[in-house]
């Protein structure tokens, strides 16, 4: 049993995704459960996390409605509202299980160490509910000014913290170290073909991924597919495989913990199963 702990659901005909410009024209078209199902009919996926994508509460609600694989549901809320605890009420559902802000689109880089921004991720935690963190190297020092004002909140770190493979990123595994260093960070090994570029055979995409979850360890680091995004470099089946094989001196126990029981512990302990 393998649990995706991070993937996208999306279409935009019904709402706008302002980052769909003309390098991802591939993808700029609805994915959805039925295009999942046939991404993964061939793997050992038996439950999907689905990650928003547009900071709109109406894909929220549009993700909540999903049927089976997705077994949980991290979506969009403002943060900075002054209502947001009773925005995230209102979005109550035994599947939301988190809560994610595209900070590396935000024009501030010090986005996420703003007072608002913490107090509403204090909200998230007083909801039982994780947050997403999606950061590249510019908004990290904000992220763990976030997770140090934030203790009691349990955080996600997306992508590995989004390395820029192609260029060796020598400054990567400082951050990670980090991160790490927060004992209430995990960390999803996803999106790292993506992230390598069209030309990722050719570089070291194993070795980030061996290395994230070295530094994490297995019980804090949980596998994402990225798909569809990741269908840009690779179909489901490779990413999975391409991931597997980097990870595979980890014994039985740890491969475990990274495919499934580190995704059940920190999406899924509180959430509904479906019927």
């Amino acid at each position: 049993m393998i649990i995706d702990a991070h993937h996208h659901l999306w279409d935009p005909a019904d709402r706008q995704y302002p980052w769909m410009d003309d390098s991802v024209a591939p993808i700029r078209r609805r994915f959805d459960v039925h295009d999942l199902r046939t991404a993964t009919s061939d793997t050992d996926v038996t439950a999907t996390i689905v990650v928003q994508a547009v900071h709109d509460p109406g894909e929220t609600a549009w993700l909540l409605a999903q049927p089976e694989p997705v077994a949980g549901v991290v979506g969009w809320v403002d943060l900075t509202a002054a209502d947001v605890a009773d925005r995230l009420a209102a979005l109550a559902h035994p599947r939301l299980v988190g809560i994610r802000h595209q900070a590396q689109d935000e024009p501030d880089g010090d986005w996420l160490a703003r007072p608002d921004v913490a107090r509403g991720v204090r909200a998230l935690a007083d909801a039982g509910l994780v947050f997403d963190l999606l950061v590249r190297a510019r908004e990290h020092r904000a992220a763990l000014a976030l997770v140090d004002a934030v203790p009691e909140a349990s955080f996600v770190l997306d992508h590995a913290g989004k390395p820029t493979i192609d260029a060796g990123d020598p400054g990567w595994r400082d951050r990670m170290r980090d991160f790490a260093a927060r004992p209430n960070v995990v960390c999803k090994v996803s999106g790292l073909l993506t992230e390598a570029g069209a030309s990722w055979r050719d570089r070291p995409v194993a070795r980030f991924a061996r290395e994230a979850v070295e530094t994490f360890g297995p019980d804090r680091a949980l596998f994402g597919s990225d798909w569809p995004v990741s269908t840009l470099a690779a179909d489901y089946a490779t990413v999975l495989r391409t991931t597997a094989d980097a990870l595979a001196d980890l014994s039985a126990t740890e491969r475990d913990a990274v495919f499934r029981r580190t995704a059940e512990r920190v999406y899924l302990a509180g959430a509904t199963p479906q019927t």
